[in-house]
């Protein structure tokens, strides 16, 4: 079951603080060696976080609260965004430098299939679990759109022009 815990990520101290909302109290400030940029809970007691500084993804046990892997994410560098299809366990990744999308195994780390290019300053990923569907925003103004056809495929579906700086977003 997951922790109950909230967890911040701090950027400048390249930690992630766990806090018990029901005491309100710190419970453990986890050092993750490089800055946080965004993370995602997997429903089962893992956090993934992208540390852009160090082109890894570190995933974090939310209940003995210490860094369980480090996964490099080459062929991707500085890895900004990230979403995951809970269900094949399979986290989709942005990054900045290449400007490419990587989908990777969540459990082993391993990058699968091809990147894909994206646009300029990726920073939000969503995941659709009714229609597989993975989007991935740009501030160059553009949502591209993939589908992930099974486990180990993803497919590059199409890109769409949205404004300049419309880089965030979330799902209904």
């Amino acid at each position: 079951t997951p922790s109950k815990r909230i967890f911040t990520f701090n950027a400048s101290a390249k930690t992630s603080t766990a806090i018990d909302p029901v005491k309100g109290e710190v419970i453990k400030s986890i050092p993750l060696g490089g800055a946080p940029e965004q993370a995602y809970a997997d429903g089962k007691g893992m956090i993934y976080d992208t540390l852009q500084s160090t082109n890894e993804i570190v995933a974090i046990d939310t209940k003995d609260l210490t860094v369980k892997s480090r996964f490099p994410t080459a062929p991707l560098g500085a890895p900004t965004s990230i979403t995951m299809d809970r269900k094949t366990r399979r986290l989709f990744i942005g990054g900045r430098n290449p400007k490419v999308l990587v989908m990777m195994d969540a459990d082993t780390g391993k990058v699968i299939g091809e990147p894909f290019p994206i646009g300029d300053r990726v920073d939000a990923n969503v995941f659709d679990a009714g229609t597989n569907m993975v989007a991935a925003a740009t501030r160059e103004g553009t949502l591209h759109i993939f589908h992930e056809d099974s486990p180990n495929k993803l497919t590059a579906v199409e890109t769409i022009k949205t404004e300049f700086g419309a880089k965030t977003m979330g799902l209904d």
